[in-house]
């Protein structure tokens, strides 16, 4: 049985991000690679405790990096964009941890 917190990986602090934030009421999360949106949103809902509105997901493939003559590649990751209902309150990251 898979609780929220193996859904919900860890928030993605990033300039995109909290531009997201103070514009849209938007948060961005690493999640894992099979959650589902419902999933995303049941998670966020409970660990926070606010109304979600929508959840939009991105599948990141990771980057090709060279150390020298040796190459490898980082790895592939999912991104959850989750927007919160109009007038809900903002989620601080640093209170919650």
């Amino acid at each position: 049985m898979r609780t929220e917190y193996d859904i919900i990986l860890r928030p993605i602090l990033s300039e995109r991000s909290t531009f997201l934030q103070e514009r849209e009421n938007a948060y961005t999360f690493e999640v894992a690679k099979d959650a589902t949106k419902p999933q995303i949103k049941k998670a966020v809902e409970k660990i926070f405790g606010v109304k979600v509105k929508s959840v939009r997901t991105v599948n990141v493939k990771g980057k090709k990096k060279r150390l020298g003559r040796f190459e490898g590649k980082r790895r592939d990751w999912k991104k959850a964009i989750v927007y919160l209902a109009d007038k809900e309150k903002k989620i601080d990251f640093f209170d919650n941890v």
